[in-house]
């Protein structure tokens, strides 16, 4: 890591980690979108369709941000139409906390997890009643499916069995059918930026979620289940092919931000273990 010598490393690994996660949440968006330079605040801005990026902390800046930068970057993003949303790490940045609420947003808390480099990676790929886990290339008819269920998951959020089914997730693929965010997807992964996997199930995915590989780091992002299938084991099948894939790809780091304490927890059992707090500001109105 740039200007990182190996005692540093050595006498304080959580925060080189820290570090090495900052360098990446900085990079990851600059493959599709544009960077707005706010003083101690970039503004990553989408080219094209798909979903919306958000501020965060900018790289290499000293100071703390205040309300007013805050106040700046979201007229910003009303001028654009687009979330105001922020994004940051509180241990890495933790003077932005107060000057976001201060602004009126709600801040979101979840746990940033790195995965133990030692946890050995195994997973069975043919489950009981036919449930198969695997990587979705970008020429597999489940694609669709397996982008669709997050969605799905999301919105009813929690571990327990919910109501979304088949019918409701037939109607997702169709609703998102021709909106361009599947092609989207396969453009990523054939580019080697976007891995999805997902646990199938008569043809179609039953959970799913994506790692994003970069110089060695890689994040898990988007893992969910379709509610009505929770309870299986499926998150963790498909979280467990992602993090064999991303080994397989030479990510020497991988990480995840989970929904709470309790998904926090189902993590651990793959060796995940907690290093910091991901944080999401956004107004108390909008809907992510």
């Amino acid at each position: 890591m740039p200007g990182v010598t190996s005692t540093y490393l050595a006498d304080h690994p959580e925060r080189a980690l820290l570090d090495l996660l900052e360098e990446y949440y900085d990079a990851v968006p600059r493959h599709s979108a544009r960077v707005e330079d706010h003083g101690p605040l970039t503004l990553f801005v989408r080219e094209g369709q798909g979903w919306p990026f958000y501020a965060r902390p900018a790289r290499g800046r000293s100071g703390s941000p205040a309300p007013a930068d805050v106040h700046k970057v979201r007229a910003r993003q009303r001028e654009l139409g687009i979330p105001e949303s922020f994004e940051w790490v509180a241990e890495t940045t933790p003077t932005l906390r107060a000057a976001v609420e201060e602004s009126g947003l709600v801040v979101h808390e979840h746990p940033l997890m790195v995965l133990d480099p030692r946890t050995p990676a195994a997973l069975a790929e043919e489950w009981s009643g036919g449930v198969s886990v695997r990587i979705v290339d970008a020429d597999d008819p489940v694609l669709p499916s397996a982008l669709a269920v997050p969605h799905l998951a999301f919105a009813e959020p929690g571990t327990h069995v919910g109501l979304a089914g088949e019918p409701q997730l037939a109607e997702a693929v169709e609703a998102r059918g021709g909106d361009g965010s599947v092609q989207r997807v396969i453009a990523r992964i054939r580019a080697g930026l976007t891995v999805v996997a997902a646990a199938v199930e008569h043809g179609s995915a039953l959970s799913a979620g994506q790692h994003q590989p970069l110089a060695g780091v890689s994040e898990i992002v988007g893992v969910g289940t379709l509610p009505a299938a929770r309870r299986r084991g499926l998150a963790l099948a498909v979280t467990a092919a992602l993090v064999a894939d991303a080994r397989s790809r030479g990510a020497e780091t991988v990480f995840l931000s989970a929904g709470d304490d309790d998904v926090a927890r189902i993590y651990a059992r793959l060796g995940f273990r907690k290093i910091g707090t991901a944080l999401i500001a956004e107004p108390a109105e909008q809907v992510r």
